[in-house]
């Protein structure tokens, strides 16, 4: 595969991925113009994103290997067009259960596309430099948050629920219309379904998971309820608010790309490391999150480390079955949507029970138990008799 142009394919890939991460995560910022627009209660809006994130949990588990035999071309075309189609339905109607149709539908391809493009970036560049291609990709995802999220949130609320959702059906048809011009034919892989489970059936696999599953529990305890802490505790609002988030995304984007060289040159020590450093982090935020200029230059080193932490996770698992990589990425996809509804579940118990500012004692308390798992998983990749 090093034949193709990989730069340009990796570019495909990572404007694939930032119109799907948008599709998913934009509605978050929307779901009072949902709710307004379909006349339903705030609760049955939110299935618009538990909803998607349950199929995703799901499907996860065999969708990615279900496709793994057919060409990469016509699987990443395939889905995109489904995203395009299904958000461009769902503008125009006025029915929310057929909408919430037009939102299963796609999060059901949804692991296809975000197992294979990171199996497909690891594989089109040489081996020393596959987790640095992978990070690329994994910054579709991060731009997705950064730039789809607010984008989304700025068109509801100023034209409408409508317009958000063309918004998100241009922005895949853009990547869809670049992977059908572009893509070159890339042949599919004929495995066995019972060989992939076998070699993800292992000790140091299981570790892997259940480490990553604990980690990022811990980190969405707080990360989900962000703006949350910074309008109620640290009273950052407005166009304020905007700024802060925004410079949170930019140093995500420089964590994912440092995190790509740090897993290749020392995974080890990266990944043992993180969840103290993050302690240490959120530490400072229970302290100092009262105010206005240590908050906002912590949420910039906050913003790079949640950067890496994509990457960690995501080579976490994969490396640990590394005859899988389709099926590992379908199960770290999965392993981490449960994970972001965990930590979002204990992290509203938190606020309604101990106020706002505790949840960052939470995180400190989960991550620091992750290290646990990830300590034993090393153990295990030292010493695999």
């Amino acid at each position: 595969m090093h034949k193709y142009n990989s730069n340009l394919l990796i570019m495909i890939m990572m404007l694939g991925t930032f119109g799907i991460l948008s599709t998913e995560l934009g509605v978050i910022g929307i779901l009072p113009q949902i709710a307004q627009y379909f006349n339903v209660g705030i609760d049955h809006a939110g299935l618009f994103v538990s909803l998607f994130s349950i199929t995703i949990a799901i499907t996860s588990l065999f969708i990615p290997m279900l496709f793994n035999k057919y060409d990469r071309k016509k699987v990443f075309s395939l889905v995109l067009l489904v995203f395009v189609v299904c958000t461009f339905f769902s503008a125009f109607t006025d029915n929310f259960y057929f909408a919430l149709l037009c939102r299963v539908i796609p999060a059901i391809l949804y692991p296809a596309y975000i197992s294979l493009t990171l199996a497909v970036a690891a594989e089109i560049v040489p081996k020393e430099k596959a987790q640095e291609s992978v990070s690329k990709v994994i910054m579709g995802v991060s731009a997705g948050t950064i730039i789809g999220v607010p984008i989304t949130t700025f068109m509801a609320t100023i034209i409408g629920y409508r317009a958000a959702m063309l918004w998100f059906t241009v922005v895949t048809f853009i990547a869809f219309i670049a992977t059908v011009l572009f893509f070159p034919k890339l042949p599919g892989k004929v495995t066995a379904y019972g060989s992939q489970v076998q070699s993800v059936k292992t000790k140091i696999f299981f570790m892997s998971c259940v480490g990553v599953l604990v980690l990022i529990t811990g980190v969405c305890i707080s990360y989900s309820y962000m703006s949350e802490f910074l309008q109620t505790v640290t009273h950052i609002v407005g166009l304020d608010l905007s700024v802060t988030l925004f410079l949170f995304g930019i140093a995500s984007l420089f964590g994912n790309w440092i995190g790509g060289k740090l897993l290749t040159t020392k995974p080890d020590q990266t990944t043992l490391t993180y969840p103290f450093i993050l302690s240490g982090l959120f530490l400072l935020f229970y302290y100092y999150g009262h105010s206005i200029i240590p908050t906002v230059l912590l949420m910039i080193v906050w913003g790079f480390l949640d950067g890496l932490v994509n990457d960690i996770i995501q080579y976490w698992v994969v490396s640990a079955a590394p005859q899988a990589p389709e099926f590992a990425n379908g199960i770290y996809i999965s392993v981490l949507n449960i994970g972001i509804t965990m930590g979002t579940s204990i992290g509203g118990f938190i606020i309604l029970s101990y106020g706002t500012i505790s949840i960052f004692l939470a995180s400190i308390i989960i991550m620091l138990f992750s290290f646990i798992f990830i300590l034993l998983r090393t153990r295990i990749n030292l010493n695999p008799s």
